[in-house]
C-alpha cells in the first residue's frame, strides 16, 4: 500500500513494478486508509511523510503501536532537502527503510525489493538461535532439488531435552539450544564452505546441508562436541550420576540420561528426489532408527539409487 498525494511517486511505482508483480492500492491521505490497512494488511506500507492530512511518521507511529501490526514492514518516502533539515531521532522510529527524493524507477525497485526479503527472513528466522526457520529451509531444498544439484540433508535432534527442561527450567534448555545451534553452525562453516546451509526448525530440531562427500565428517564433529560439551549444563551430582531424575509424558518419576544429539542424513544424487517431502519422510524413518541408541549417533540413508 501506497500513501501518498504526489502522483510522481505512484507513477514511478507503476514503471518500476508490473501489475503482475505488485498490487498497488495508493491513497493520498493517512486517515482515510488507516480502516482499510487494518482490515486488510499489506504486504508493504510505504508512506509519504507529505501526506495532506497528516505527517508520515505520526501515521506510522499509529500503525505501530498496534501490536499485531508491529511486524508489517514500513518505508517512508522524503524529500532529501527536507531529511537535511530535520533532527530525527531514527532509533526510536519505526521504520523499515527510508526512500528519498528524488527517486528513479531502478533504485526504487532495488530497495523495495531489498525490504521485502528483509522482512520475510526475519519473521521466518527462529527468534532465539536467529537461524532461518521452516520457511526458508523448504525453500532451500527445493531450490536444491529443482536445481537437480547433488547434496545432503541432516535432521538433527536432541533426545531427552524434555526431561532437562522439566527439571532444570526453560532458561538453562534455551542455553542448551543456543549451544547447539552454536556447535552446528561452527561445524557445518568449518567443513562445508559457501554451499552449506544451517536451519532451526524450532524447538530441538535442527537441520543441516553440505555437499553428500562432507556431510559424515560433519556429523561425526557435531557429534563429538556435543558430548563433550552438553555434560557441563548439568549439576555436578546429575552429572556424576550420569543421568536425572524427572517425569515422563504419563506424569510418572523416572531416570532419564545424559541428553543425546540424533542426527538422520538423506541424500539426493542424480536428481532423485522431487519435493521437500519426500526428503522429509525419509529422515522421519531414519531418525527412529537413531533413537533407538540412547547415545549420541547419526545414520545415514545408505541405499542405493
Amino acid at each position: 500500500m501506497l500513501l501518498s498525494p504526489d502522483q510522481e511517486l505512484v507513477a514511478l511505482f507503476g514503471q518500476a513494478f508490473s501489475p503482475d508483480e505488485v498490487e498497488l492500492l495508493d491513497r493520498p491521505c493517512g486517515r482515510g486508509a488507516i480502516e482499510h490497512l487494518f482490515n486488510d494488511p499489506p504486504d508493504l506500507l510505504v508512506v509519504d511523510q507529505k501526506l495532506d492530512d497528516i505527517p508520515g511518521l505520526d501515521l506510522v507511529a499509529m500503525v505501530k503501536s498496534e501490536n499485531v501490526y508491529r511486524q508489517m514492514p514500513v518505508a517512508l518516502v522524503m524529500d532529501e532537502a527536507a531529511l537535511a533539515a530535520r533532527d530525527i531521532d531514527w532509533c526510536a522510529t519505526e521504520v523499515d527503510e527510508l526512500l528519498t527524493r528524488p527517486l528513479d524507477a531502478v533504485m526504487l525497485r532495488a530497495r523495495v525489493s531489498l525490504t521485502l526479503a528483509r522482512a520475510s527472513r526475519s519473521l521466518d528466522a527462529n527468534p532465539l538461535t536467529k537461524l532461518p526457520g521452516n520457511t526458508s529451509i523448504i525453500g532451500r531444498i527445493q531450490e536444491l532439488i529443482d536445481r537437480k544439484e547433488d547434496f545432503a540433508l541432516a535432521y538433527a535432534d536432541l533426545d531427552y531435552f524434555k526431561s532437562f527442561n522439566d527439571k532444570y527450567g526453560f532458561s538453562r534448555g534455551d542455553e542448551i539450544l543456543m549451544m547447539t545451534a552454536r556447535i552446528i553452525v561452527n561445524t557445518v562453516r568449518a567443513v562445508g564452505g559457501q554451499k552449506a546451509f544451517v536451519g532451526h526448525v524450532g524447538g530441538d530440531d535442527f537441520v543441516f546441508i553440505l555437499p553428500p562427500d562432507r556431510v559424515e565428517d560433519a556429523c561425526k564433529a557435531v557429534v563429538a562436541s556435543f558430548d563433550d560439551i552438553v555434560p557441563h549444563f548439568y549439576d555436578a551430582e546429575d552429572r556424576e550420576r550420569g543421568f536425572i531424575q524427572s517425569t515422563d509424558r504419563e506424569g510418572n518419576r523416572r531416570s532419564f540420561p545424559l541428553m543425546a544429539i540424533s542426527i538422520a542424513v538423506v541424500f539426493n544424487r542424480n536428481g532423485r528426489l522431487t519435493h521437500y517431502g519426500e526428503a522429509s519422510q525419509t529422515a522421519m524413518t531414519l531418525k527412529k532408527k537413531a533413537k533407538e541408541n540412547p547415545r549420541s549417533c547419526y545414520v545415514l540413508d545408505r541405499r542405493q539409487y
